[in-house]
């Protein structure tokens, strides 16, 4: 049986077909309806008719999302498509596809595809990080997905960042009502934040870094600092997880002195002797949330 995968995102849906050993047999994408909680899942139940018809065989069928299914409701949060908040998103494609369907967060979705046949393919553990507009991350042990009995195992963007030095107290504030955030620091708009304090410049992550490379000095002491609270955020999780290796995705995974930078700065912090841990960038890119959404059925 082919193993069906679904990525919707806040711009794009996008399914895919993937066979037993990972061969991507079908993709296609279509926008996502802005604000149209109906719409969103018929564009998913198109999708999959779309690759079943093209394909002439059926499919288990992950779907990959923003946000969790609460274990206390059954319903959708923490969705940054807050249409899709308090729906039961899980219940409704199962009667619209007339069978089971496995939804998971987006950022399990991709540790899951980067864990099974990607980067961090025949690690035990497994930290896979996004880190973009926000910051999220998922937990795979053993090729599976470590959900927690609150569906929010790797919400590691909402704790606050660790060893956090005078001038980082409070912190700016954080969409969840706190101060302080992981999130705030080591998303691209927590860069961009750090870099118009320095300079009172609006420039993106892209940026900055085109600039560092330039010999820019605020830019490079802003990438200094975006590695330190990295580093120090990455080995709060080695003290905790200890895992084999870390994932780095997302926009901010596209930065590449990052992997060569930040584990020499974490094993100052890591509670080690020698840390071991890898950080890698991702192998599927953009692709990894799709994918694991397909690896959702991995039994």
């Amino acid at each position: 049986m082919i193993k069906i995968g679904i990525d919707l995102g806040g711009t794009k849906i996008e399914g895919i077909a993937l066979s037993a050993s990972g061969e991507e047999l079908f993709r296609e994408r279509v926008p996502t309806p802005a604000d149209d909680y109906a719409a969103m899942l018929q564009c998913i139940s198109v999708l999959v008719n779309d690759i079943e018809t093209g394909l002439n065989q059926r499919g288990s069928i992950g779907i990959g999302t923003p946000g969790a299914i609460s274990p206390a409701t059954g319903l959708l949060k923490n969705s940054n498509t807050v249409c899709m908040n308090g729906k039961a998103v899980h219940e409704d494609l199962k009667k619209l596809l007339h069978r089971d369907v496995r939804v998971a967060n987006d950022a399990n979705c991709f540790a899951l595809s980067e864990a099974t046949d990607g980067a961090a393919a025949g690690a035990n553990v497994v930290f896979g990080v996004i880190a973009g507009t926000g910051t999220g991350a998922g937990v795979v042990v053993g090729n599976h997905l470590l959900q927690g009995p609150n569906a929010i195992a790797g919400e590691w963007g909402h704790n606050p960042l660790p060893w956090p030095q005078d001038n980082e107290r409070p912190g700016p504030s954080c969409y969840c009502g706190k101060q302080g955030c992981i999130e705030t620091w080591i998303s691209g708009p927590g860069m961009s934040h750090d870099y118009l304090a320095l300079s009172g410049s609006v420039l993106d992550a892209r940026q900055i870094v085109e600039l560092a490379s330039a010999g820019n000095a605020i830019a490079e002491s802003c990438l200094h600092r975006y590695e330190d609270r990295m580093a120090r955020s990455l080995a709060h999780v080695i003290n905790i997880l200890d895992p084999d290796v870390i994932v780095l995705g997302g926009g901010m995974g596209n930065i590449q002195r990052l992997y060569y930078n930040v584990p020499k700065l974490w094993e100052k912090y890591v509670f080690s002797d020698r840390v071991d841990t890898k950080l890698m960038p991702p192998k599927f890119g953009d692709s990894s949330g799709v994918r694991g959404a397909a690896w959702l059925w991995n039994d």
